[in-house]
């Protein structure tokens, strides 16, 4: 088994981010569907358990051509389907990804945690003493970690984004030192009220177990490389893609995600396969 704690800083408040990470996802799951591949929505709807209240989804992602060639090859046709489900208790929220085929042999289990610090919390999941211990945390920056030319966008590059509607952008080299700096100043003035700060990390909690004689631990190298990978693509969209989803409310995601799944249902049967597929896969 695999676990790793991925930090991404944003400089994004947590009470923006619920907004801009649900938008975020909706248009990034139209960039990943077509040609008979990508996401299928079951179910979208608001849960209640054991005194936790949010929102339960329910997905399928046909991701054939997004797994490593050789477990194509190893695969029966038709199992490389992927179940997700989902429990957004914002801002809390954890995700469960399993294969029918594998059963219990596959499972890979995210737990999120978003606080507005910049990523200086430790075992913010409340881990055992030894299994805090054999966590590795990833720290992300979105503007400066590298991205592979296959990745790279120019329109979703921070460095390059500055923001119309709240004049955030473009981030430099060191502009993580910078809200740090910030921070430091408003922590010794004590502001509070109002005026929300405007940085967050969120915490991800990535477990992975992949069963398979031979293939364990090269497997699930693979999942974590890739989940690290669309960490910092899909949290560089969201700052790039601020002036879509800045001012929204709820009510505008949940309209949104309902007109959003018909999309999926109907892009998902036409053109090309979309999207993100595995770095070792493509053409150098």
């Amino acid at each position: 088994m695999s676990r790793k704690e991925y930090r991404i800083i944003l400089p994004i408040s947590v009470e923006e981010y619920q907004v801009a990470q649900l938008w975020s996802v909706a248009e990034a799951s139209k960039n990943e569907t077509g040609g008979g591949e990508g996401i299928e929505v079951l179910n979208n709807e608001p849960y209640e358990k054991d005194g936790e209240q949010g929102q339960y989804t329910n997905k399928i992602y046909h991701l054939e051509s997004r797994v490593p060639k050789f477990l194509r090859l190893l695969a029966p046709k038709g199992s490389l389907e992927f179940h997700e489900e989902a429990w957004n208790a914002y801002p809390k929220c954890k995700t469960v990804v399993s294969n029918e085929y594998m059963k219990d042999n596959f499972e890979l289990c995210i737990k999120t945690i978003h606080l507005p610090d910049l990523g200086t919390s430790e075992n913010v999941h409340n881990l055992s003493e030894s299994e805090w211990k054999n966590t590795t945390v990833v720290k992300i920056d979105i503007a400066n970690d590298f991205i592979s030319r296959s990745d790279y966008k120019p329109e979703f590059d921070p460095k390059k984004f500055k923001s119309e509607k709240s004049g955030r952008g473009p981030l430099g080299t060191h502009w993580i030192d910078q809200l740090k700096a910030q921070k430091a100043v408003r922590d010794g003035q004590q502001v509070n009220g109002t005026d929300e700060p405007k940085y967050m990390c969120a915490y991800k909690l990535v477990t992975c177990k992949f069963k398979w004689f031979g293939l364990q631990n090269r497997v699930e190298n693979i999942i974590q490389t890739q989940e690290q990978r669309l960490f910092t693509t899909f949290h560089r969209q969201v700052f790039c893609w601020m002036d879509n989803w800045y001012g929204l409310t709820m009510d505008d995601i949940r309209a949104l995600e309902d007109e959003t799944k018909k999309d999926l249902d109907d892009m998902r049967h036409k053109g090309e396969i979309r999207g993100m597929k595995v770095e070792s896969d493509q053409k150098k």
